[in-house]
Protein backbone atom coordinates (compact mmCIF):
# COMPACT_ATOMS: atom_id res chain seq x y z
CA UNK A 1 0.00 0.00 0.00
CA UNK A 2 1.23 3.49 -0.87
CA UNK A 3 1.98 5.32 2.40
CA UNK A 4 1.85 8.65 0.59
CA UNK A 5 -1.66 8.67 -0.81
CA UNK A 6 -2.60 11.66 -2.88
CA UNK A 7 -5.98 13.35 -2.35
CA UNK A 8 -8.59 12.38 -4.92
CA UNK A 9 -11.08 14.75 -6.53
CA UNK A 10 -14.67 13.60 -6.96
CA UNK A 11 -17.54 15.63 -8.42
CA UNK A 12 -21.09 14.36 -7.94
CA UNK A 13 -24.49 15.62 -9.13
CA UNK A 14 -27.09 16.94 -6.69
CA UNK A 15 -30.63 18.10 -7.41
CA UNK A 16 -30.80 20.71 -4.61
CA UNK A 17 -27.54 22.53 -3.87
CA UNK A 18 -28.57 24.10 -0.55
CA UNK A 19 -30.13 20.93 0.92
CA UNK A 20 -27.07 18.89 -0.01
CA UNK A 21 -24.68 21.64 1.14
CA UNK A 22 -26.31 21.50 4.59
CA UNK A 23 -26.11 17.70 4.64
CA UNK A 24 -22.39 17.58 3.88
CA UNK A 25 -21.54 20.56 6.09
CA UNK A 26 -23.86 20.02 9.08
CA UNK A 27 -24.62 16.27 9.12
CA UNK A 28 -21.30 14.88 7.88
CA UNK A 29 -19.44 17.86 9.42
CA UNK A 30 -17.20 18.43 6.40
CA UNK A 31 -15.38 21.75 6.08
CA UNK A 32 -16.70 23.80 3.17
CA UNK A 33 -14.26 25.30 0.69
CA UNK A 34 -14.85 27.36 -2.44
CA UNK A 35 -18.31 27.60 -3.96
CA UNK A 36 -20.45 29.24 -6.63
CA UNK A 37 -24.16 29.27 -7.47
CA UNK A 38 -23.75 25.82 -9.04
CA UNK A 39 -21.15 23.93 -6.98
CA UNK A 40 -19.58 23.60 -3.52
CA UNK A 41 -16.19 22.11 -2.51
CA UNK A 42 -15.82 20.07 0.68
CA UNK A 43 -12.86 18.60 2.56
CA UNK A 44 -13.88 14.93 2.43
CA UNK A 45 -11.46 13.45 4.96
CA UNK A 46 -8.53 15.11 3.18
CA UNK A 47 -9.96 14.64 -0.32
CA UNK A 48 -11.80 17.12 -2.53
CA UNK A 49 -15.50 16.41 -2.95
CA UNK A 50 -17.51 18.78 -5.10
CA UNK A 51 -21.29 18.77 -5.28
CA UNK A 52 -22.56 20.13 -8.61
CA UNK A 53 -26.12 21.25 -9.21
CA UNK A 54 -27.79 19.12 -11.85
CA UNK A 55 -31.44 20.03 -12.20
CA UNK A 56 -32.62 16.48 -12.84
CA UNK A 57 -30.91 13.74 -10.86
CA UNK A 58 -32.66 10.70 -12.31
CA UNK A 59 -32.72 7.66 -10.07
CA UNK A 60 -34.03 5.45 -12.91
CA UNK A 61 -30.64 3.86 -13.50
CA UNK A 62 -30.03 2.79 -9.89
CA UNK A 63 -28.62 -0.69 -9.62
CA UNK A 64 -27.08 -2.88 -6.96
CA UNK A 65 -24.93 -5.93 -6.37
CA UNK A 66 -25.22 -8.53 -3.61
CA UNK A 67 -22.22 -8.45 -1.25
CA UNK A 68 -22.11 -10.48 1.96
CA UNK A 69 -25.89 -10.97 1.83
CA UNK A 70 -26.59 -7.21 1.53
CA UNK A 71 -27.93 -5.17 -1.39
CA UNK A 72 -25.06 -2.78 -2.18
CA UNK A 73 -26.04 0.28 -4.27
CA UNK A 74 -24.09 0.94 -7.46
CA UNK A 75 -22.51 3.44 -7.90
CA UNK A 76 -21.26 4.51 -4.48
CA UNK A 77 -18.24 6.24 -2.97
CA UNK A 78 -16.73 6.86 0.43
CA UNK A 79 -13.62 6.74 2.56
CA UNK A 80 -11.73 4.05 4.44
CA UNK A 81 -11.32 5.19 8.04
CA UNK A 82 -9.55 3.77 11.07
CA UNK A 83 -11.86 1.74 13.32
CA UNK A 84 -12.25 4.39 16.07
CA UNK A 85 -13.09 7.15 13.57
CA UNK A 86 -15.55 4.81 11.82
CA UNK A 87 -17.30 3.98 15.11
CA UNK A 88 -17.44 7.64 16.20
CA UNK A 89 -18.66 8.75 12.75
CA UNK A 90 -21.36 6.06 12.51
CA UNK A 91 -22.60 6.94 16.01
CA UNK A 92 -22.89 10.62 15.02
CA UNK A 93 -24.90 9.70 11.93
CA UNK A 94 -27.27 7.59 14.02
CA UNK A 95 -27.67 10.41 16.56
CA UNK A 96 -28.46 12.82 13.69
CA UNK A 97 -31.16 10.42 12.41
CA UNK A 98 -29.49 9.78 9.05
CA UNK A 99 -31.32 6.99 7.26
CA UNK A 100 -28.72 4.26 6.99
CA UNK A 101 -29.50 1.74 4.25
CA UNK A 102 -26.93 -0.83 5.42
CA UNK A 103 -26.36 -0.51 9.16
CA UNK A 104 -22.77 -0.57 10.46
CA UNK A 105 -21.57 -4.16 10.74
CA UNK A 106 -18.47 -6.33 10.26
CA UNK A 107 -18.24 -7.76 6.73
CA UNK A 108 -16.20 -10.87 5.87
CA UNK A 109 -15.79 -11.65 9.59
CA UNK A 110 -12.82 -13.96 10.19
CA UNK A 111 -11.75 -13.77 6.53
CA UNK A 112 -9.13 -11.86 4.59
CA UNK A 113 -10.40 -8.31 4.19
CA UNK A 114 -12.53 -8.26 7.34
CA UNK A 115 -13.97 -4.75 7.60
CA UNK A 116 -16.58 -2.58 9.22
CA UNK A 117 -18.93 -0.99 6.69
CA UNK A 118 -22.11 1.05 6.38
CA UNK A 119 -24.09 2.70 3.56
CA UNK A 120 -26.37 5.72 3.44
CA UNK A 121 -27.50 8.23 0.81
CA UNK A 122 -27.23 12.00 0.63
CA UNK A 123 -30.42 14.03 0.01
CA UNK A 124 -29.87 13.79 -3.78
CA UNK A 125 -29.72 9.98 -3.65
CA UNK A 126 -25.93 9.57 -4.04
CA UNK A 127 -24.89 6.41 -2.17
CA UNK A 128 -21.96 6.64 0.26
CA UNK A 129 -20.04 3.78 1.86
CA UNK A 130 -17.73 4.25 4.79
CA UNK A 131 -15.57 1.38 5.94
CA UNK A 132 -12.74 0.59 8.31
CA UNK A 133 -10.19 -2.17 8.65
CA UNK A 134 -8.74 -3.31 11.96
CA UNK A 135 -5.62 -4.11 9.88
CA UNK A 136 -5.16 -1.52 7.12
CA UNK A 137 -2.65 -3.88 5.43
CA UNK A 138 -5.69 -5.93 4.36
CA UNK A 139 -7.17 -3.08 2.29
CA UNK A 140 -6.09 -4.77 -0.96
CA UNK A 141 -5.51 -8.30 0.37
CA UNK A 142 -6.83 -11.24 -1.70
Amino acid sequence: MNNHLKPFHLAIPVDNLERCRLFYREILELAEGRSSDHWVDFDFFGHQLVIHLKETNSKENESSNPVDGKVVPIPHFGVVLDMKTFNDFSEKLIQKNVTIIIEPYIRFKGQVGEQATMFFKDPAGNALEFKAFADMKQLFAK
